[in-house]
């Protein structure tokens, strides 16, 4: 026999839905409505920050490493570390001859610029005096013949120097600019430098508990999807089991049919059995009666034509024995009440109840979304003392008071270092402008004196341009004799304080030798001590720190207080998810008011199984029904015999043979047809019985065992979707609190108490100080340098070729032996009278 196709669907979806449950116990699957949304949290620790300094490549940086060269050369001594630790402990103990010997080099500069200074301006003097008694820098008396080249050689130099000269200037006019550009903005950063060191200690305990404050992000959207979990997570019961109750509801209505359509038909057979037993007799012995009564008229002699009518009247007796047929009354004895439940009632309230799941499902989970709503509205105290844990609150006042004080003694050394070094910008702008003077001295007083001598093959010209130009290289040497102390003196005092800054600082800064320095215990004072400073009991190497700094370390791990002070415990959330992850596994579900089979019905099924109604033989009604009421056709026989009746010469025959055709009309209009209609009922029941009894009998089994199964299996299927989503529930509200801890111990060790600011604080003012100021501070001197020992050979060449642009007092055209002849007599060479 073949399982219904009602229920193949079903039992195979039950079949396999169970033993997902029973497979996946261990796995989850939550989809994508199981992922957490991703939270927004406020950036902390922006204040801190500084921008990254850096310099950019430059057409200056070959200039700039030549002078950072030519550094190395003057201050070759290695970075004195014991001169300095002297200086900062003791500096009334320093000695000039310690001092003396480091800056050797820069000594032997001092005495060349004091030579310099000396020397100069005395030559300038007295080349004045002897100007001014004409006994210097006059004129050619006698043209030669190596005079030209001479001349040319003179002025080539010259030239030479000047464009030297022209260079050097635009090169100190540029750096003389740069240096100003740079030296106001990185003064006036100090201030706010400091101001952002100050917050790298004094705002973590704030910062920390805006960190804190932030918790209540995640706990608002747990909270706002506690409302909703009921609901939800019935409502996911609803959608997972309803591919198997819909089909098992729709398999109960159309059971409950059937079973009421055979009980129907069941009963027709019974009633349409007995009432044809009961009819049988009375009308076997009618038709009897009718036989014999026909059988003697047509036997009558006189009756014509009846021979035809006499063989069908012998006939006339009953076809169908329906006292042959079996009793179904034992069957109707044990199906008697039978339906006493409604199944199409009791279908819609499972139905109605079924569909009120995601409701009752939020009834039921409501008193613990209520615990769990109050325990989420609390801050885990591992939270709430994440900034009170913090163990700077000293080290912090320490350190603020010390930038404090440190912002507010370089103050007036700030506004002092703007002031002079705008003093200094004036002064090189100035001097430079008196180099470019001398510059355009040369370069005019070289084209006059060019076109001077060119002019002179003319001997119509005038010796003025020649003069003029001799009077601008004058004028030329004058202005380098006048401004060389001056020149020298900026030059040196530039070149003394950028120079020392550049070989002491920035070039042991460079290899971090300036770091090495300040953590050898007794180079500092106590006063600037880091360690000392910040009240720390362990000393802290700088080098290290400044590395940890650079890397990124937190705080508390550069200064060491690693036992004091751990971020992840105060993240911890371990002991709130778990009395989360224990409150979850309460929730259930009560699906007992959703019995698919009710015991009235179950009753019914279990009495329609056991009635027998598949074993009745309905071959016995079909075999019996087949076979007709009266095996002549009754109604055949009335019309042959009224026919017969007006046939007959015998009036007296005829009219008997009428009146039994009569009653033989009469006998099938009153017990003959409404035994055929009950034959037709009783025929319609049996079949239908014996083509649906086995089926019915075979679904009413399998709905017993499915609903029995479904009894035991729904609410395990329920209770295990139910652990499920509430395990993916938990995780995705889970996932908001880890969002937050990843999110605040990024912000705890790399944006509030990191102390990466420090290291780009210090490698800020190394490129401001170092790359950006003293770079183009020590360039400028280097050029104005460069032009003003320039200027002595500019001096020089512009003495000598004056002489060459002023006029010759006597020019000779003879060969170089009448040149050289004292008195010379010209030749006369022709007489004209």
């Amino acid at each position: 026999m073949r399982l219904p196709r009602s229920l193949v669907p079903i039992t195979l979806l039950l079949g396999l839905e169970l033993a997902l449950c029973r497979g996946q116990a261990a796995s989850q699957y939550c989809g994508p409505q199981g992922q957490a949304e991703k939270l927004h949290f406020t950036r902390l620790g922006k204040g801190r920050w500084l921008d990254p300094q850096t310099q950019p490549p430059g057409s200056l940086d070959p200039l700039y490493r030549m002078v950072r060269g030519f550094l190395d050369m003057v201050q070759l001594n290695p970075f004195p570390e014991g001169l300095i630790r002297v200086a900062l402990n003791e500096p009334s103990s320093v000695r000039t001859s310690d001092v003396v010997r480091y800056e050797a080099g820069y000594v032997v500069c001092a005495v060349i610029a004091v030579l310099f200074l000396l020397i100069v301006p005395t030559v300038g003097l007295c080349f004045c005096c002897c100007r001014f008694r004409r006994r210097c820098g006059g004129r050619i008396k006698v043209e030669h013949k190596s005079m030209a080249c001479e001349r040319g050689s003179l002025m080539s130099f010259l030239l030479l120097i000047t464009l030297l000269l022209l260079t050097g200037v635009v090169c100190a006019f540029i750096t003389n600019q740069r240096t100003h550009d740079e030296v106001g903005p990185g003064v006036r950063a100090v201030p706010g430098v400091l101001n952002s060191l100050q917050g790298l200690v004094s705002d973590i305990p704030q910062e920390l508990q805006a960190v804190a404050d932030q918790f209540s992000i995640p706990q608002n959207q747990v909270l706002e999807e506690l409302d909703g979990v009921g609901v939800n997570l019935g409502s996911t019961i609803h959608t997972q089991l309803r591919g198997t109750v819909y089909p098992m509801l729709a398999s109960l209505q159309r059971l409950g049919q059937d079973l009421q359509v055979s009980l129907d038909h069941l009963q027709l057979l019974n009633s349409s059995t007995v009432y044809l037993q009961d009819q049988q007799e009375p009308l076997s012995s009618s038709l009897q009666d009718h036989r014999h009564k026909l059988l003697s008229l047509l036997q009558d002699a006189q009756c014509q034509g009846c021979a035809s009518a006499l063989s069908h009247s012998q006939l006339l007796e009953l076809g169908a024995n329906f006292s042959q047929v079996p009793s179904v009354k034992s069957v109707l004895q044990k199906l008697k009440g039978v339906p006493e439940a409604n199944f199409s009632n009791m279908v819609q309230k499972d139905n109605s109840t079924f569909n009120t799941l995601p409701v009752l499902t939020a009834l039921e989970t409501a008193d613990i979304v209520q615990e769990l709503k109050e325990k989420v509205a609390q801050i885990p105290e591992e939270v709430k003392t994440l900034s009170k844990g913090f163990p700077g609150s000293e080290a912090a006042d320490r350190w603020r008071r010390a930038l404090v004080e440190a912002e507010n003694s370089s103050r007036p050394y700030l506004h002092m270092i703007q002031r002079y070094e705008r003093y200094r910008w004036i002064a090189g702008y100035v001097l430079s402008s008196v180099i470019l003077l001398v510059v355009i001295c040369n370069l005019l007083g070289l084209s006059l004196g060019l076109w001077g001598i060119s002019a002179r093959e003319d001997s119509s010209h005038i010796e003025a341009k020649g003069e003029a130009g001799a009077q601008f290289l004058m004028a030329g040497v004058g202005l380098s004799f006048l401004f060389s102390g001056p020149f020298i003196l900026l030059i040196f005092a530039t070149f003394l304080l950028g120079g020392n800054i550049q070989t002491l600082v920035c070039r042991s800064w460079e290899s971090q030798e300036l770091y090495q320095f300040a953590d050898t215990p007794g180079n500092l004072p106590p006063s600037m001590n880091l360690s000392h400073l910040l009240g720390l009991k362990k000393d802290v190497s700088i080098p290290s720190a400044y590395q940890q700094c650079k890397e990124g370390a937190p705080l508390w791990k550069v200064l060491q207080l690693n036992d004091s002070y751990d971020p992840e415990k105060h993240l911890n959330i371990n002991k709130y998810t778990t009395w989360l992850q224990e409150q979850m596994d309460n929730f259930n579900i009560d699906m007992k008011d959703l019995d698919l089979l009710n015991e009235a019905a179950k009753r019914d099924l279990e009495t329609f199984r056991s009635s027998g109604i598949q074993k009745i033989d309905y071959s016995g009604f079909l075999t019996q029904v087949q076979k007709p009421m009266v095996k002549m056709d009754v109604l055949k026989l009335v019309k042959e015999l009224e026919k017969l009746g007006q046939a007959q010469t015998d009036s007296a025959l005829g009219q008997q043979l009428k009146q039994e055709a009569q009653a033989l009309q009469t006998l099938y209009q009153e017990k003959i047809l409404p035994q055929q209609t009950h034959v037709v009922t009783l025929n319609q029941s049996a079949r239908a019985l014996s083509s649906s009894a086995s089926n019915v009998q075979l679904l009413v089994s399998e709905t017993l065992v499915t609903s029995n199964s479904l009894k035991t299996e729904l609410p395990i299927r329920a209770h295990w979707i139910l652990r499920n989503e509430s395990e993916c529930f938990l995780n995705r509200e889970m996932a908001y609190f880890i969002q937050y801890r990843d999110w605040a111990r990024e912000m705890v060790t790399e944006h509030i108490a990191t102390c990466q600011p420090l290291s780009e604080a210090l490698d800020n003012g190394r490129v401001i100080l170092c790359d950006l100021i003293i770079n183009p501070w020590n360039a400028f001197w280097f050029c104005l340098a460069w032009c003003t020992f320039l200027l002595i050979p500019s001096i020089i060449f512009a003495i000598k070729t004056t002489k060459h642009f002023r006029p010759i007092r006597k020019r000779l055209s003879s060969t170089s032996s009448e040149e050289t002849q004292l008195f010379h007599i010209p030749r006369v060479t022709s007489l004209k009278l």
